[in-house]
């Protein structure tokens, strides 16, 4: 069971990865729902240099998923992996938790395209993502 939910996660990891990377070349499909907004302006614009980091980063959480379990044999010790797996759980209850004002559970900006594809996907999404790692780390 941990085995499919570990590919599963390092699966949509990899999918995230995917969507930053065509972000980053200059797609603009779903773009402008990703960023937050404040008064109909994003509240920031990401450099494609920093979109392709988020997605660099994307792909090694993916790999620390897989090396969670066991996928890169004996190359690292067990502990990175699984305390890496721990952080990721971490990170990703945080951002599901939110900053309070225009991402997560809690945000108070709720009328911008962002803010509703937010609540309908990217927190649940991250909420879950959070459980999947959580369960995956403690096997």
């Amino acid at each position: 069971m941990t085995f499919a939910v570990a590919l599963l996660v390092a699966g949509v990891l990899g999918a995230l990865a995917l969507a930053h990377f065509f972000w980053a070349l200059g797609g603009a499909g779903g773009f402008d729902a990703a960023i937050p907004q404040h008064n109909g302006k994003p509240v920031f614009t990401p450099h494609p240099i920093a979109t392709a980091l988020v997605g660099c980063a994307l792909l090694v959480a993916a790999a620390i998923v897989l090396g969670r379990i066991g996928f890169w044999g004996a190359t690292w010790p067990r502990w990175i992996f699984q305390f890496g797996t721990w952080g990721l759980a971490g990170m990703f209850l945080l951002r599901g938790i939110g900053d309070f004002r225009y991402i997560g559970l809690f945000r108070r900006v709720r009328d911008t395209r962002f803010a509703r594809w937010d609540a309908r996907l990217f927190t649940p999404l991250c909420l879950l993502l959070a459980a999947l790692l959580g369960r995956v780390a403690q096997s």
